[in-house]
């Protein structure tokens, strides 16, 4: 499809925008999903956003997609709210939107100044005190890292962690180890395990999930049993992750307004 055609349609507007969560039976993590559409939507006045759920909520991409056809809206523009290149971004999600005249953007996980930022933010919410300093005492910092995902059991989804996890060390100058909730090794406790191993006395972990749910709430106390001394949150409807998605919407469909968030 021509790019000029997913910028507008006839009457100028530009093109609806429908953010594609995994989804979850959790209602924490589709409320995190609707925050951060809402936050799109004001960093960026007059721009349709919309969600579905792959699965496990309502509604579907096919639901969200067919009521704007039959509204005589644009060609959207899905934004796969995934972290990894894996089963449900190149397969699924491409399945269920398969009919409709829409583009998909790359997902939200390669390495980028939103995503580092909004990690860093995280994690210092969660363990106050610069990275290094681990002098005792409440607020004392971090001497390494563990990045705390969700898990895929595709090698490039995992090698996509790592690059996450190695980019957000060096910017920490800290160590940084993955870990992963499901489907892949080491778990969190593992990873912070090894890292003490090595003579970090304060692991924290940082967040590589996008809203609260059971495998976040998995990993998270796995760590914190091996000894983490903080978790952040996930990134939710963070500033950095707003920037990130419209980052996304304008390399498949500019628009006319600039990022503002």
């Amino acid at each position: 499809m021509p790019r000029d055609a997913l910028t507008a349609g006839p009457t100028g507007a530009p093109a609806p925008v429908v953010l594609v969560a995994h989804g979850s039976r959790d209602p924490r993590a589709q409320a995190e999903t609707r925050a951060l559409a809402r936050a799109v939507a004001c960093a960026r006045p007059g721009l349709d956003v919309r969600v579905a759920f792959l699965e496990l909520a309502e509604p579907r991409p096919a639901d969200v997609l067919a009521a704007l056809r039959a509204a005589g809206a644009p060609a959207p523009v899905v934004v796969p709210l995934l972290l990894t290149r894996a089963y449900h971004g190149r397969v699924d999600l491409p399945a269920q939107v398969a009919g409709y005249d829409c583009v998909i953007t790359d997902t939200l996980g390669a390495v980028s100044e939103p995503l580092l930022a909004g990690l860093v933010r995280r994690l210092h919410e969660a363990v106050p005190g610069r990275a290094g300093a681990v002098t005792a005492g409440a607020g004392a910092g971090y001497d390494a890292v563990v990045l705390a995902a969700a898990g895929t059991s595709v090698a490039s989804g995992r090698a996509m962690v790592d690059e996450v996890a190695a980019e957000l060390g060096r910017r920490l100058g800290v160590p940084c180890r993955a870990a992963y909730a499901s489907a892949a090794a080491p778990t969190g406790g593992q990873a912070v395990a090894a890292l003490r191993e090595t003579g970090a006395r304060r692991v924290a972990a940082a967040s590589y999930f996008l809203a609260p749910g059971r495998l976040y709430e998995a990993i998270v106390a796995d760590a914190r049993d091996a000894g983490a001394i903080g978790a952040a949150a996930p990134l939710g409807a963070s500033r950095e992750l707003v920037r990130l998605v419209l980052h996304r919407v304008d390399a498949v469909a500019p628009q006319r307004a600039l990022v503002t968030a």
